[in-house]
Order: structure tokens, then C-alpha cells, then sequence
């Protein structure tokens, strides 16, 4: 995972992403990748649920 962090409180799931981050440009070079689980990954290991997310900006725009 990059920049991804969450907590689990109950059935509440918080995600948090530093905005200000940048990992580089994407496999298409297109977009700047801002965070990304880098696929589907279960929220917690006693429960079903997974997440996949991906955050990311256009190379034209500024941070």
C-alpha cells in the first residue's frame, strides 16, 4: 500500500490519505499516483470485506 491508512472502529471504517503526497507517475504516465492499496486487500482479517483504492492527480495540474 502507499499512503493508505484506516482504522476500523465498530462497523466504521476511517481512510486516511496525505493529499500531499506523490509516488510518481502512473504505468500510462498520464496521472501522478497520490496513494493506492495496489489492489484488493481485506479491510481486517475477520471480516469479508475489501477495499481498492486508488487516488491520483493529472500530471497538468499542480498539487
Amino acid at each position: 500500500m502507499k499512503n493508505v491508512e484506516w482504522t476500523l472502529d465498530g462497523d466504521i471504517l476511517t481512510i486516511r490519505i496525505d493529499l500531499r503526497q506523490a509516488f510518481g507517475p502512473s504505468s500510462s504516465g498520464k496521472t501522478i499516483i497520490v496513494a493506492s492499496t495496489e489492489g484488493n486487500v481485506p479491510i481486517h482479517p475477520d471480516r469479508p470485506e475489501k477495499i481498492g483504492l486508488n487516488i491520483y492527480r493529472p500530471r497538468s495540474e499542480p498539487r
